[in-house]
């Protein structure tokens, strides 16, 4: 099954969504199943992780209704707050759910960079595990050797990091994220998202600006580990659903590899 590891649902009306501001202009409506279908049939795509975009438990309730509405959605990333006193309880209510597979925290939102490693997260870090879901990590550069200790101290724990830990590709930082990347994929087991990077090139990016982070990614997380998303409908700020997975596609010539970053892996991250 092709799988579109990372996209989006939201309302505005629904007024959690404290990013989306009219001033980001094509995002700034009502995006559904209804927006997605047809860019999905036309990439031959059948299958899609639904992540959230809200820090609230009434979005990720709201995602796993529309999941339920769904043919194509597979597995849907919500949220909790992990200092909640009822973490527990949050975590192991929500994981009822069939459609739920996995958990972000936004991370790259919270000011303090240590937070991730903060004791008292212990109990919602252990509830995740304990529920067979996956931690989608929500970061940026600046966050990755935070990340790793993280994964040090939760070897069991399934993790994906979103958008390649968001490259600051417009002005062509690259040797300080690519080791520490580098460090994170030979020392853990996490996998990775090719996602999110278009919208973190320059306006008038090109392929060609792409290419060495895309690379490095490949080179070092191995095609076993690399997980296809389209980050829509927020890659309409950079580009079209189509252009992105056509690019994507360019990068992988095996169609045993294609199968797997298109698909197989995430279906092995989300165990969907």
């Amino acid at each position: 099954m092709k799988i579109d590891a990372h996209q989006h649902f939201w309302q505005v009306e629904r007024g959690d969504y404290g990013w989306l501001t009219s001033d980001l202009g094509v995002l700034y409506r009502d995006y559904g199943p209804e927006d997605l279908s047809p860019l999905l049939q036309r990439c031959d795509v059948e299958g899609t992780v639904l992540v959230q975009a809200a820090p609230t438990l009434a979005e990720t309730e709201f995602l796993i209704r529309l999941a339920e509405q769904s043919d194509f959605v597979k597995g849907v990333v919500g949220w909790v707050d992990f200092e909640s006193l009822d973490v527990v309880t949050n975590i192991e209510r929500l994981a009822t759910s069939v459609h739920l597979v996995g958990l972000r925290p936004m991370i790259q939102d919270i000011k303090d960079i240590d937070w991730m490693l903060k004791p008292q997260l212990n109990p919602a870090f252990e509830a995740l595990i304990a529920a067979d879901l996956t931690f989608d990590a929500l970061v940026f550069p600046k966050h990755l050797s935070n990340l790793q200790k993280l994964l040090v101290r939760y070897p069991s724990m399934r993790v994906v990091i979103d958008h390649g830990a968001k490259p600051r590709i417009a002005n062509q930082h690259f040797d300080a994220w690519a080791a520490d990347m580098n460090v994170l994929a030979n020392n853990t087991d996490a996998y990775c998202k090719l996602s999110g990077l278009i919208t973190e090139a320059a306006i008038d990016w090109q392929a060609e600006d792409l290419d060495p982070y895309i690379d490095h990614l490949i080179s070092s997380f191995g095609t076993d580990r690399l997980i296809w998303g389209s980050d829509w409908p927020v890659l309409n700020l950079a580009g079209n659903y189509k252009d992105w997975y056509d690019l994507a596609q360019r990068y992988f010539k095996d169609p045993n590899t294609k199968r797997q970053v298109f698909g197989g892996n995430a279906c092995r991250a989300y165990k969907l």
